[in-house]
């Protein structure tokens, strides 16, 4: 008996569905182009030459995430044309704060069964992140892998790479006691803290945030701080910024310390919205288990001396974004570990 030929599509890979993928994309990608950028989309790698006249002594700042388990909630709703932000945001954010422009942006989609309608929402979610922070997107990998993944289901991972002249690094060693800590607000949960907020929706499916199904408020997109934060880097000396991800600001800021300071932050500064207090409530989520969960509300932090405070909320939002004072920098215990004092 002869066995029928097989193929990589009987294996469950098909090939032409990725290489239309390929061109579906290519006009999204062409969107995010910089003049640096000296390749287009398909070679083996994406190519991008910096300018020798805009930095000094540059330094690249890399930076690689994935968007966790909020993917599971995008796949569930079917809504997959905003995650791509989200991937972007929780990469380009990272190397911000060391006060590195994003330059380029890769991505690594991975699926059981290729669905070129979802892949192309995601990839132009991707595009959409990046053209919000002013990177190119040079490239990707898109991978097929029945039997690894069920159909229906996906993975990201994003990769950035950013530059800064060396003398222009924030790595916080400038900090002292006195500086001032200005929050700007998040767009919600962000990317983080999902796995414990699918726990919350087990309780209350078919629950409302302020008129609109909870699940679509949690959905909402990571905020992309790019931008108003580098124009801010023209007027003002920022000390240091800290992204406040997973850990949320209980442990993120204490990154950005050095010495022995520690910060206090007024939690009667701002409120943390519905969104989080829904969660809060529904949850019975305790209050330190929140801080150090979700962001709460402030999705970047910056740091600057007490003089440039006025102006760098000023700036900030006529930037667009919602800034304010959330707290200062104070002495801490010589030998102690760096910490966030709430007040």
């Amino acid at each position: 008996m002869i066995n029928k030929p097989l193929t990589y599509k009987d294996a469950g890979v098909d090939i032409d569905a990725g290489n239309e993928l390929v061109e579906r994309i290519k006009p999204l990608v062409e969107r995010t182009r910089r003049p640096e950028v000296l390749a287009g989309l398909g070679g083996f790698g994406g190519m991008f030459a910096i300018p020798p006249d805009r930095y000094r002594e540059p330094v690249l700042v890399s930076g690689t995430d994935g968007v966790g388990t909020k993917l599971m909630l995008a796949q569930h709703l079917g809504r997959h044309n905003t995650i791509g932000i989200d991937l972007v945001a929780m990469c380009v954010n990272d190397v911000l704060v060391q006060g590195a422009e994003p330059l380029f942006f890769l991505d690594y989609f991975a699926c059981g069964k290729l669905d070129n309608d979802v892949a192309t929402d995601v990839i132009a979610g991707i595009a959409e992140g990046c053209l919000q922070a002013g990177a190119a997107l040079i490239g990707g990998e898109t991978a097929e892998m029945p039997d690894m993944y069920s159909d229906g289901d996906y993975d990201l991972a994003g990769f950035t790479v950013g530059a800064v002249d060396r003398d222009e690094l924030i790595d916080g060693s400038d900090i002292a006691v006195g500086d001032v800590i200005i929050g700007l607000a998040s767009s919600g949960p962000h990317s983080n803290g999902y796995s414990l907020i699918r726990k919350v929706l087990d309780r209350a499916p078919d629950a409302e945030i302020d008129g609109s199904p909870a699940s679509e408020r949690l959905l909402a997109p990571t905020r992309i701080y790019v931008k108003p934060v580098l124009a801010l880097m023209q007027s003002i000396t920022m000390k240091g910024l800290a992204h406040i991800t997973g850990g949320g600001i209980t442990e993120n800021i204490p990154r950005v310390l050095q010495g022995s300071i520690d910060a206090e932050i007024d939690t009667n500064s701002w409120s943390r919205g519905p969104v989080f207090d829904w969660l809060a409530k529904t949850g019975n989520i305790e209050t330190a288990e929140m801080r150090r969960t979700f962001n709460c509300g402030v999705g970047m932090v910056v740091i600057v001396d007490s003089n440039d405070a006025d102006n760098t909320i000023r700036i900030l939002n006529e930037q667009g974004e919602s800034a304010w004072q959330i707290g200062r920098v104070i002495a801490g215990d010589a030998g102690s570990p760096r910490v966030v004092q709430y007040v």
